[in-house]
């Protein structure tokens, strides 16, 4: 039922499913006025309390004009046209763009070429699948290792990497936090033993040791291929650089042992036709010392290739020949037409299955290996993810798939609780479910549980109350929400942020966002020290003009033109979006200068580090000694001091709030 009086919003959300929902749920976090289009009355909303977050909601087909006129379009800043038909979708979308040339359209859709002909015909426009969006946090949930998400930055490879510290890692009581951070890595999150991880960034001190049992999550930069990620590569001869003699008995155990029946065939019909041959060749020579080895090389390959009645097909027999060398040709003859058809069969057996797509896949590993349920659009993401991480994988699908998909993985038909005994349960690494029923997802994890204790779960949800309780019931499982972490994104493209990936990190999504400087922006002339401690994000690629730079330093200072990525969780993004920067209390005092070299340098790494004016920095060193009188943020005023320490000019950190 529409209303037939409008009112203004900062944000349109067009169906309120479960995608819909969390993103109206995500939108208002940031304080924003969210309209709602929704094509039927909702009886029982997933999530509780949602109705009294909608500012106004329209019950109509948000492909109407009028219906969108009603909810606010013309004044709306975004809108999210996230129902499940994408159709429906892309129709609103062009109905939004006529009565509003400026709104920003977000909208769910999986059509990868007609999305980039939509942006390019209607602008300001963005699409995104909820469903693969978090494969990998789903692919790196089931590794169980230390790599927590990863992405790639103009033609660089991040990876995010939680790791425990113990006595035998190499930065135990030998570094301090500040000195990890390089050019190639940073800090995000440092928890000390026995006690819990903080969720924001930057919550740890720059000068603290790092000891046994903590818990350090940073990011670095890596070489280019997706196989650098897996801390825990294969162990397999196949991949071997170097094979020795002694391994070569190894090596065809394991292709013995691997290979299918046909090639095991084969290959006993090769071996057995190469010894007759060549006894044949022998036997020839020795029975017929006047015939040349070529011409017994011939006879034997004659009879070997079916030839017999051209040697002895005459009434009368053309030459001599002892008994036993005569019924060993009619052998050899007999074995070599044999072997000659089933070579036929096997070259036809490939010919049809190049004509046909008949897919041969491997066998099912033996242990290590992932189990995966479900081949959906996100079940063939996690797949593909899992096997350029190189990590032993098989599938099981309640139906047939097509050939074409991923058809080096091995894949278990039928019904999924029967198939768990096909994929040796009981040594695998991990279970992912992520079929599209979230009972039968936790079922088969409950399962799995029963056979394998001690097999990692991961399992897909939609209901985010569903979630809840089985994330509170289940505590050794990994419960992941799909369309509450897609709704991330989404509100994060809502408010003109180029979303480029999301991991999960500490129990809570982290958005990649890139932005592009411009004059009104909050960001513009900030420096990058300001940016990600005020806010609470992450920089990690700087662009201005031709060059790029990853980890850039604390000390760049933004422009109107500039490119600037960065890690953020929906917190940092509220306070980039609304310019809410956390408090600087943090004075720098300069107690002395042992050279006046340091004193002259000092000045410029005073305005460098703090952004103060060169005025201000001379006339502190000309009076040490003193305070520098510009508030500080804490790992930005601890960054200056050790700065001036290397210069040898002594400094202090003053908490103002003392």
């Amino acid at each position: 039922m529409a209303q037939h009086e409008s009112k203004e919003a900062d944000f349109l959300v067009c169906g309120l499913g479960n995608l819909g929902q969390s993103c109206v749920s995500i939108l208002k976090e940031f304080g924003a006025r969210v309209n709602a289009i929704e094509l039927t009355e909702i009886e029982h909303w997933e999530i509780l309390h949602l109705p009294e977050l909608i500012d106004f909601l329209v019950v109509g087909d948000c492909r109407q004009p009028k219906m969108l006129e009603i909810a606010g379009i013309r004044s709306c800043r975004a809108i999210l046209l996230v129902t499940s038909n994408e159709q429906v979708n892309i129709a609103g979308a062009f109905a939004a763009r006529s009565l509003n040339p400026n709104v920003r359209l977000v909208i769910r859709s999986a059509q990868i070429n007609l999305n980039e002909i939509l942006s390019q015909s209607l602008g300001n426009f963005v699409a995104f699948e909820p469903t693969q969006l978090p494969a990998k946090s789903f692919a790196l949930a089931a590794l169980g290792s230390e790599t927590r998400g990863f992405f790639s930055l103009d033609n660089r490879l991040l990876r995010v990497v939680r790791v425990k510290i113990d006595s035998t890692h190499r930065w135990c009581d030998r570094a301090s936090l500040f000195e990890l951070n390089n050019s190639q890595r940073r800090v995000l999150i440092h928890g000390r033993a026995a006690k819990p991880l903080p969720r924001p960034f930057y919550h740890w001190e720059s000068e603290a040791k790092v000891l046994a049992g903590d818990t350090i999550a940073y990011i670095e930069t890596t070489e280019n291929h997706p196989q650098a990620l897996n801390r825990t590569r294969i162990s397999s001869p196949w991949f071997a650089t170097e094979i020795k003699w002694q391994d070569l008995g190894h090596l065809f155990k394991d292709f013995w042992q691997e290979g299918r029946q046909s090639q095991r065939v084969a290959i006993v019909c090769g071996i057995v036709m190469l010894s007759l041959f060549l006894c044949g060749m022998v036997l020839y020579k020795l029975q017929y010392p006047d015939i040349s080895l070529q011409d017994a090389i011939n006879v034997s390959l004659v009879l070997s290739i079916g030839g017999y009645d051209n040697m002895f097909g005459q009434l009368k027999l053309p030459f001599a020949i002892p008994w036993w060398l005569h019924l060993f040709s009619i052998s050899l003859t007999v074995a070599g037409t044999v072997f000659i058809g089933i070579l036929y069969a096997l070259l036809t057996e490939r010919v049809l299955a190049a004509r046909f797509q008949f897919v041969r896949r491997p066998p099912v590993p033996k242990s290590g290996h992932v189990v995966l349920i479900g081949l959906g659009r996100l079940g063939q993401s996690v797949a593909k993810l899992l096997q350029d991480m190189q990590q032993p994988l098989v599938v099981i699908n309640a139906t047939v798939a097509e050939p074409g998909i991923l058809p080096q993985m091995p894949l278990i038909i039928g019904n999924i609780k029967d198939a768990l005994n096909k994929v040796n349960i009981t040594t695998a690494k991990s279970i992912i479910a992520v079929s599209d029923d979230e009972i039968a997802n936790l079922e088969i994890a409950l399962l799995a549980h029963a056979a394998n204790p001690k097999v990692d779960l991961v399992i897909r949800t939609f209901d985010p109350r569903f979630s809840e309780n089985i994330a509170r019931l289940l505590p050794y499982a990994r419960v992941l929400g799909v369309y509450a972490l897609a709704a991330e994104a989404f509100a994060a493209a809502a408010f003109g942020e180029n979303v480029l990936s999301l991991f999960r990190l500490n129990n809570q999504t982290t958005l990649v966002v890139e932005y592009q400087i411009t004059l009104e922006d909050t960001l513009n002339g900030r420096l990058l020290a300001e940016i990600a401690f005020g806010y609470g994000v992450v920089p990690i690629l700087h662009a201005r003009d031709q060059e790029t730079k990853l980890m850039p330093s604390d000390d760049i200072q933004l422009q109107v033109g500039d490119r600037l990525v960065v890690l953020a969780t929906i917190d940092g993004l509220q306070r980039v979006e609304n310019g809410i920067s956390t408090h600087r209390h943090w004075l720098v005092r300069v107690e002395k200068a042992l050279t006046e070299a340091g004193k002259f340098t000092a000045v410029a790494i005073i305005t460098r580090v703090s952004g103060c004016d060169l005025k201000t920095a001379k006339t502190l060193m000309n009076h040490i000694p003193g305070t520098l009188e510009l508030p500080l943020y804490k790992h930005q005023a601890q960054r200056l001091v050790v700065e001036l320490g290397k210069v040898q000019v002594m400094a202090s950190l003053v908490n103002s709030q003392a």
